[in-house]
């Protein structure tokens, strides 16, 4: 389904536990919303706990889509979060509803509002080779090696992200060009009107909003979402690199005590917080102030959906 450019959508973005769902529930009593997911992990079927997905009391309050579409083990790539978001979003926009994106994934967002870049499709030899080393020799010495032939992308890719590292190893030994020049050479064009808003406390109290939230997982059920998790076909893998998870796997298995892995989940959840505020610092965000007041948000959003006007940013 091709967007629609004159469909206006909403977005609230930030680092995870930065509250942007909470925000969005809040708006919903004020303008009559409905929720697109923008979580990479929210897609998948059982991964609640370690992802902190909306419960299904909230989800029964305001629609949320995006969420659950995927069984875990199962790929699912940011076209196919376009092409479900594509269809969401003119559905809610068909009933005379506002649809509003809420989530962290910026690769995800990107997509959504200027479309993907037109990088090879993926080889099954080339990746079924990638991916054997990874197991061979660990996803940091493949990122070691990417920072070698594109450090843009090995800057903004964790090491402990195996299927960016493996992707845009992909795209260097298929064109011999970096995965971030094919980004760069992408015409950005809009594919709806957009008012992106952007809500993150400051960075201590982000961090503790973070070390205080993955307690809250661990202590709700974190280890038993994930042993059961893990006896799907195929689930395994994808747990191994998910924060959270792959953690609580190494608990379950015998490799770290809970202290250590709440410890280490904590730390690794600082990180892509940080990775997060970088990604959308390069887009058009406008930073709300912190604590944001639903009210000022609700009134943004309802003018930037009846003018074409251009919203000034505020950069935190």
């Amino acid at each position: 389904m091709e967007a629609e450019v004159g469909i206006f959508v909403a977005a609230l973005v930030g680092p995870t536990a930065s509250g942007k769902t909470a925000l969005a529930l809040e708006l919903a009593r004020l303008l009559p919303v409905e929720v697109v997911s923008c979580d990479s992990q929210a897609v998948y079927r059982g991964m609640d706990v370690g992802t902190a997905k909306p419960t299904p009391k909230e989800r029964a309050e305001v629609p949320h889509h995006l969420v659950d579409v995927a069984e875990v083990g199962e790929e699912f790539s940011a076209a196919r979060y376009v092409e479900l978001a594509d269809e969401a979003i003119a559905d809610i926009h068909a009933r005379g509803k506002l649809p509003l994106v809420v989530g962290g994934t910026g690769l995800y967002l990107s997509a959504l509002l200027y479309g993907l870049a037109a990088a090879p499709p993926k080889d099954e030899a080339v990746r079924r080779r990638l991916e054997g080393e990874v197991r061979r020799l660990g996803a940091p010495a493949l990122h070691a090696r990417l920072a070698q032939v594109d450090p843009e992308a090995a800057a903004r890719i964790s090491p402990g992200d195996p299927v960016r590292i493996v992707r845009a190893l992909e795209v260097w030994e298929l064109t011999g060009k970096p995965i971030t020049q094919f980004h760069r050479e992408h015409p950005r064009r809009p594919r709806y009107r957009a008012l992106v808003l952007g809500v993150t406390p400051p960075r201590d109290e982000l961090y503790r909003r973070v070390d205080e939230r993955a307690v809250r997982m661990f202590e709700g059920g974190l280890l038993e979402e994930t042993r059961a998790l893990a006896r799907a076909p195929g689930a395994r893998r994808q747990l191994e690199r998910c924060i959270g998870y792959g953690e609580a796997l190494d608990v379950l298995e015998g490799r770290a005590t809970p202290a250590e892995a709440l410890a280490r989940m904590q730390r690794e959840q600082r990180r892509y917080a940080k990775r997060q505020l970088t990604w959308f610092r390069k887009m058009d965000v406008r930073w709300l102030p912190w604590p944001p007041r639903v009210e000022e948000v609700a009134e943004l959003v309802a003018k930037a959906r009846d003018s074409s006007g251009e919203v000034p940013k505020r950069v935190p």
